[in-house]
């Protein structure tokens, strides 16, 4: 029995993979990860996987072939990372992000197991075009850098669309996802995740004020469901022929205004309120402004969307879900936790 190994497992999007693969009645899945923090063990509680390998025991074995005959595993899902876009130790995020990785695809290659990994929409920086071109790429941050280069080393060792794999090669650049499973991940959860906290605390929702030309709220990003990115992952799970470098997110750039509204009509819907405009909303105190924060001016990223044609092209038609949809889901099942 072939098996499939899932790096990142407890993570958020980590597990959320194992969800859908358990959907299905796949449970013979190897989950890898680092468990210091303790309280990620939550993410796989409610899984079936068939064994767990600490991170640092997992690289060198199966780049050993320690897992079998060649095909034994059929395909690596490849979201460990350290994803903290404020992580100064360059020598860390390289080590972690890039080396580890390229390790693994070279692994890959060798025993002729399929490869999907996640990249990340920080490669384009402040761009105002998101497309898998290196014309449009220049991070803002080593995080960025980071997985920029690997996707770099792909495109000189494989070839456009990584067409000189031996076998599927797929990486996605992830936007700005949000869902279940993400409430480890402290500074770094979504915004969604975070005024979940503060309307259940303060009864209102806080939004960076202007910035970047933008008024307040009005900063514009691809927020994407995190059953969506599943979805897409097991399309090309599904595809084992697509290989290549694709975005992931909704291909719809929405104000951080419609999630806070979002998030504060979750909550009157969920009292048997009705509904309120952003305006509304603000003149309540509902919704407030702070200053935009000194720490992230000059790394923020103000308008994201995601080019989704080569998605379309390599023939997933998959629909996302908007915020208003997405994040009313998501608060019943936050609230569903409490």
């Amino acid at each position: 029995m072939t098996q499939i190994v899932v790096t990142g497992a407890a993570g958020f999007i980590g597990s959320n993979i194992i969800k859908g693969l358990n959907a299905r009645g796949i449970d013979n899945i190897i989950a890898v990860d680092d468990l210091t923090q303790g309280d990620k063990f939550r993410n796989l509680a409610d899984l079936k996987i068939a064994d767990y390998l600490d991170v640092d025991a997992f690289y060198e074995r199966f780049a050993q072939g320690a897992f079998g005959t060649a095909g034994r595993v059929e395909a690596v899902f490849h979201e460990g990372a350290c994803s903290d876009t404020m992580e100064a130790d360059g020598k860390y995020m390289m080590s972690n992000n890039y080396g580890l990785t390229w390790q693994l695809v070279q692994a890959c290659q060798q025993q002729g197991t399929r490869l999907l990994y996640a990249s990340s929409a920080a490669t384009y920086g402040g761009s105002s075009t998101f497309r898998e071109d290196p014309a449009f790429e220049g991070p803002l941050n080593v995080y960025g850098y980071s997985k920029l280069l690997l996707d770099q080393k792909l495109r000189r060792e494989l070839g456009a669309g990584f067409a000189g794999a031996k076998q599927q090669v797929a990486g996605f650049r992830y936007f700005n996802v949000y869902g279940p499973r993400e409430q480890h991940k402290g500074h770094m959860a979504s915004v969604a995740f975070h005024q979940f906290n503060q309307f259940s605390k303060e009864g209102k929702v806080k939004l960076f004020g202007s910035y970047g030309g933008y008024a307040a709220g009005e900063q514009l990003r691809d927020f994407v469901f995190v059953d969506d990115v599943v979805a897409v992952k097991l399309w090309f799970f599904d595809h084992p022929q697509k290989s290549g470098l694709f975005n992931l997110g909704s291909g719809r750039a929405q104000p951080f205004n419609d999630v806070a509204c979002s998030v504060v009509n979750a909550f009157r819907r969920r009292a048997g309120d009705a509904p309120l405009n952003l305006a509304d909303a603000i003149e309540i105190g509902l919704v407030e402004y702070m200053p935009f924060p000194d720490a992230l001016k000059g790394k923020y990223q103000c308008y994201t969307q995601a080019d989704l044609g080569a998605l379309r092209r390599a023939g997933c038609q998959h629909p996302f879900a908007d915020v208003q949809t997405g994040v009313s889901h998501y608060i019943d099942w936050l609230s569903s936790q409490v």
